[in-house]
């Protein structure tokens, strides 16, 4: 069983910034993909960044490209997500899966075992 608690939600003004953490505990494995997602009310659940293990596989929904930055410390199995340049339209409850066992960086939401309860962004115009 993995338990994700994440944090560093909150409210910020459009253009700002954020920097969300997902902490994990219990049975991570050896290796485990983990990313980020969000859902917006009345929306569907939608990829925000994914990272591989190691690091070297990465991926961003074209929105947070050039503006979030995904990292990990696995030493702390901690995972965070840099969200600079907010916009309103990406307040949402901003989700950390998991899914041990896994060396590479999957993008679907279905590819995840294990969710955070999820912290909330709201980016006020």
């Amino acid at each position: 069983q993995v338990q994700l608690v994440e944090s560093g939600g909150g409210l910020v003004q459009a253009g700002g910034s954020l920097r969300l953490s997902c902490a994990a505990s219990g049975r991570t494995g050896s290796t485990a993909a983990a990313g980020w997602f969000r859902q917006a009310p009345g929306k569907e659940r939608e990829i925000v960044a994914v990272m591989s293990w190691s690091g070297h596989s990465v991926y961003y929904a074209d929105s947070a490209k050039g503006r979030f930055t995904i990292s990990r410390d696995n030493a702390k199995n901690t995972v965070y997500l840099q969200m600079n340049t907010l916009k309103p339209e990406e307040t949402a409850l901003y989700l950390c899966a998991v899914r041990p066992f896994n060396s590479g960086a999957p993008t679907s939401a279905d590819d995840y075992r294990y969710w955070g309860q999820g912290t909330q962004v709201t980016v006020s115009s």
